[in-house]
């Protein structure tokens, strides 16, 4: 299967970064074959312009600014985007990419009715690897964004056609070190399984 790895940390030396080289490691040892894309590393803008936004509706000329990003995830059977979660959400950076590479015509289409009808429904399976801060009460307290957006906004835009899985590290500023190699060993076994 091919999978799209999208990865948003700016250090490199970060264990949000680890994670994305275990994902990405775990991902290839089940045979898949992994597209590892670093937001960062390649220079994302995760800013639209205002042409890209007067632009937005039109299918025919708004993929332009991000086709790459578009092709990547056009050509990928799975999705898994590894963050950490920033005022209980997901970073700028990721977001942006939401912003700029889920458009009309890539993620869901617009009928003449006006309702958006899901398009990403080549997917087979989507999963999140996300490290918060605080406990997981915490992020309940404020509805958990960030899992919110994996499992529930990309599952309607899949209309609901893939597994998803949320591999989430609450409470990380305590967390041991057998903590986090606990957390990275339960998600590789995961993605072994695909």
């Amino acid at each position: 299967m091919r999978v799209l790895v999208l990865y948003s940390h700016p250090l490199p030396e970060s264990f949000c970064a680890a994670n994305f080289a275990a994902t990405c490691a775990a991902l290839r040892e089940a045979g898949h074959e992994v597209d590892a894309c670093d937001l960062y590393e390649e220079g994302f803008s995760p800013v639209m312009s205002a042409e890209e936004r007067r632009g937005y509706h039109d299918p025919a000329t708004n993929r332009a600014p991000v086709a790459g990003y578009v092709d990547r995830l056009l050509a990928a059977e799975a999705l898994v985007l590894v963050f950490p979660t920033w005022c209980f959400s997901m970073p700028a950076m990721l977001k942006g990419w939401f912003d700029r590479v889920l458009l009309p015509g890539v993620s869901f289409t617009l009928a003449e009715d006006g309702i958006a009808r899901p398009a990403l429904t080549h997917l087979k399976r989507i999963a999140g690897v996300v490290t918060y801060g605080r406990p997981r009460f915490n992020a309940l307290l404020v509805g958990d964004p960030p899992r919110k957006a994996v499992t529930r906004y990309l599952r309607m835009v899949n209309a609901g056609r893939a597994k998803v899985e949320y591999h989430a590290l609450y409470d990380m500023n305590r967390a041991t070190l057998e903590q986090r190699q606990a957390f990275q060993a339960r998600f590789s076994a995961a993605f072994a399984k695909w």
